[in-house]
This record gives structure tokens, C-alpha cells and sequence, in this order.
């Protein structure tokens, strides 16, 4: 018999009176206490087992698509399924994430039971005469074993989740030893940043952008990067899901904004001609109360001239709340910062999005480049899509740009804004303020300086 009975969850009287989605969130919070307890039980005790973390996929959607009551069947009929395959320890954990307890459950039970749960999403589920598919990604972690507290624990399944998604659809991943390495290696980066900043170890880059119309280098995008000892350099890709994850990336990215501005106001005292320089932001920013107030300071700090600060965003962001995007876009529009989306072409949505949102500048999704080298198909693409984004009015910017064959088809095809290691490494503010301007052959000794 199982130490732990879990009890049916219900409602005080004195909280009757809430709405359907307070009462929602009240029973989540009744069932997420009750599973860390769990959690935290099981992980003290000398027992083994598998705790299995299930998140679905793309729900908002499917909420904006069928609407509130249908998605809240589906959560019931979903719920039901996984008591009745994996048996009571079923915690609704927050959103859509449910966790399960798989007590005396080996590693290869717990997988084997993986599997049977994604073949049952590999199928519909029925709501009112109406079929959905819905898709979710699995992470297991065994106990006793990589995790000692209920904390650790769920960073693992976090991970072991991430994982799966990125094998697509219904997968599931076992927390191992190449996972721990990974989780250790975030750790310590987390570790690092926390005195980055202060230290003054955060090394910034600058990625120029060429222009074939003007045959000289017109543009610039900052970039980062840190050393770590046993780590070596680690590139802001890895480090920035980091700092978003360990709640560091508003500090990161504010100071990332300082220095832009910094770069700008000293092209500018130095009489270049240039259209911009870029600061790619996290959308973490967006939910941020100051984000608006601080570019407006730093512009106002820096005597920034209008269109000359540039923010990225990816295009993917903006499923993440569009209502509050387009508002925030808005008011950077109207205070003169461009507006660069990127990711352009890696789905409907970012053509779509430029419809509506108050975007100057579109960047070509960098694998459509790389792919003319292997795939002749991309060359169509391309001139698609450049095609578009001039039909549209928008700016557009290739990345990635590594040979004489991608210039030519970009050339040719009217993208003139090109990046990439054809024309330049990253350089250091010094040397990026003594080519802005300037053309290739002027710049030569410089593009060689790191």
C-alpha cells in the first residue's frame, strides 16, 4: 500500500462565491501543494520511482481556436485518461502541465508507460461529435538518484521536457547523465552571471551589416558573449535561456541597452554614417513595467537620434501575448526605434504579423541562406520572400551570409542588407566605429583586429 492517499480535493464553502476560473486556480494550488508534498516525501524516503512530467502543447491555440468550454472538456477527458492509465498520483501542476508519482515504477516501466500515453495523443480525442489533436512533450526523472529535493527535481523534468520537444511531438525523455551535465553546465553559467555585469565580464560584439547598394557598411547588431574556466567561451544563444530561466535577463539586457546606446551616441560624435545598430531583446522584456521608461531614458541619456536604435525580436515571440506586443511595438515605433523582426519566412505567422505590427525590418530566416549551397528549392524561397517583404515596404536583411553564391542570388534577388562572415567577424566597438560608413577595402585592417 502506498504511503501517501490522495484525497479527493474540494472546495471550502467559504470560497463558493469565486468565479469558475478562481475556483480553477484555487484546486491547482490545492493540487500542486499536494504534489510537492508528494515530491518532497518521496524523495527523503530510501523507496525508488519515477516522477513523469506531461506538458501539452500549443493550448492557447487550441483555446482561441474551439473555445474555453470545449478546452476544458478536453482537460477533463485528458486528466481522466492519465488516472486511468497511471493510476491515482496524477497532479494537475500549473497551466497545463500535470505531474505523475510513479512510486516502485523502474526506469523502463515508467518509459514503457511513456509510450503508451503518446500513442493515445498520436490519436484524437473527442468532444462533442468534435475531434482534436493535441500534442505533448514528457520528461522522466528516476529517484533516488540525480535529484534530493522537490526543487531539483522539477529542473530536471524541465529539462528532460525541453528535450523531448525538440524531438517533436509526442516524445518523452529519461533524465541521464548527459542531462545532469547539462543542468550542471546551466548552473554554472546562472552562477556566473550573477557577477557578469558588476565585473564587467560580459564581452561585447558588434556584427556588421553590409550594403550592396551602397558598398559600404551601413548597419550593426550587438552581440555577446562570456568566458566561464572548464566552460570556455559560451555565445549569447546558450547563455540567454539561462538568464531568462534564472530570472537574470532583465539585468542583462538593460545593460546590453546601455551599451548600444553607448555605441551610437560615439558613431554619431565621430561623424559615421550609418542607419542603425541593433539590440536583439528577449520578449521576458515585454512583461517588464519600465521596459518603455528605460529606452525612453537611455534615448533621452544618449541624445539618440531617431531610427538610429534598432530592437530584434523573433518572430516566434509573438505567440506569446500579440495584444500586449502590438501595443509595445507601437509606442517604441512612435518614439523612433526601429523595429526588426527576424526569423522571417519560418512561418505564416511572421508574414502575417507584418500586416498588423508596426515593424520596419524584416531578417531572412538564416537556414534559407545556408540552404543555397545544398538546396536549389531555397533559392525560390528567398526571392519569395524578398519579393514579399518589398510588396510590404519593409526593410529586409540577410544573416549568415558565408559565400560568393549567397550574395549572388541575395544580390540579385534585391536583398542588399547582408551579414555574415563574408564581409566580417564580430568586432569591438573600436573597429566597428572605424568601418561604419567606410567600404570593404577601407575597412580591411580592421576586420581582421579582434
Amino acid at each position: 500500500m502506498h504511503w501517501f492517499q490522495k484525497k479527493e480535493i474540494k472546495i471550502p464553502d467559504v470560497n463558493l462565491a469565486l468565479k469558475p476560473d478562481q475556483n480553477r486556480d484555487f484546486t491547482v494550488k490545492l493540487e500542486r501543494d499536494a504534489c510537492l508534498k508528494h515530491l518532497s516525501h518521496a524523495l527523503g524516503s530510501n523507496e525508488r520511482g519515477v516522477v513523469l512530467k506531461l506538458y501539452i502543447e500549443n493550448f492557447k491555440q487550441l483555446n482561441q481556436l474551439l473555445g474555453y468550454e470545449y478546452c476544458e472538456n478536453l482537460l477533463n477527458q485528458i486528466l481522466a485518461y492519465l488516472k486511468e492509465t497511471c493510476g491515482n498520483y496524477v497532479y494537475h501542476y500549473i497551466g497545463v502541465e500535470y505531474m505523475i508519482v510513479l512510486d516502485h515504477l523502474s526506469q523502463g516501466q515508467a518509459m514503457s508507460l511513456a509510450e503508451k500515453i503518446a500513442g493515445r495523443f498520436d490519436h484524437a480525442w473527442k468532444i462533442d461529435d468534435t475531434d482534436c489533436l493535441c500534442s505533448v512533450q514528457m520528461g522522466l526523472c528516476a529517484y533516488p538518484g540525480h535529484a534530493v529535493t522537490s526543487e531539483q527535481m522539477l529542473k530536471c523534468l524541465d529539462l528532460a521536457v525541453t528535450r523531448a520537444g525538440e524531438g517533436g511531438p509526442n516524445q518523452a525523455v529519461i533524465f541521464d547523465s548527459t542531462l545532469q551535465n547539462q543542468l550542471l553546465r546551466r548552473q554554472a553559467i546562472a552562477l556566473y552571471l550573477k557577477t557578469a555585469l558588476e565585473k564587467e565580464e560580459v564581452e561585447i560584439l558588434y556584427r556588421p551589416t553590409f550594403s550592396t547598394e551602397t558598398g559600404t557598411f551601413t548597419r550593426a547588431e550587438l552581440s555577446m558573449r562570456i568566458f566561464i574556466k572548464g566552460l570556455g567561451l559560451i555565445g549569447a544563444g546558450e547563455f540567454m535561456s539561462v538568464a531568462e530561466d534564472s530570472g537574470q535577463i532583465r539585468a542583462l539586457l538593460y545593460y546590453a541597452l546601455e551599451k548600444v546606446c553607448q555605441c551610437i551616441r560615439q558613431a554619431e560624435d565621430a561623424g559615421c554614417e550609418f542607419q542603425s545598430i541593433t539590440l536583439p531583446v528577449s520578449p521576458v522584456l515585454f512583461l517588464q513595467e519600465d521596459f518603455i521608461d528605460e529606452v525612453a531614458r537611455v534615448i533621452k541619456a544618449y541624445r539618440i537620434t531617431q531610427g538610429t536604435l534598432a530592437l530584434e525580436l523573433k518572430e516566434s515571440a509573438l505567440t506569446m501575448g500579440y495584444l500586449n506586443f502590438n501595443i509595445m511595438l507601437q509606442k517604441l515605433a512612435d518614439m523612433g526605434v526601429e523595429l526588426i523582426l527576424s526569423e522571417f519566412g519560418s512561418g505564416c505567422s511572421s508574414i502575417s504579423a507584418s500586416l498588423d505590427l508596426p515593424v520596419h525590418t524584416v531578417k531572412l530566416e538564416r537556414l534559407f541562406i545556408w540552404q543555397l549551397e545544398t538546396n536549389e528549392k531555397s533559392r525560390h524561397i528567398i526571392q519569395g520572400l524578398i519579393r514579399i517583404a518589398n510588396d510590404l515596404n519593409l526593410s529586409i536583411i540577410a544573416e549568415g551570409v558565408e559565400t560568393e553564391n549567397q550574395v549572388s542570388v541575395l544580390t540579385a534577388a534585391g536583398c542588399s542588407c547582408q551579414q555574415g562572415f563574408y564581409y566580417s567577424p564580430a568586432l569591438k566597438q573600436e573597429n566597428l566605429i572605424r568601418i561604419l560608413g567606410k567600404n570593404r577595402e577601407e575597412s580591411t585592417s580592421y576586420l581582421s583586429e579582434q
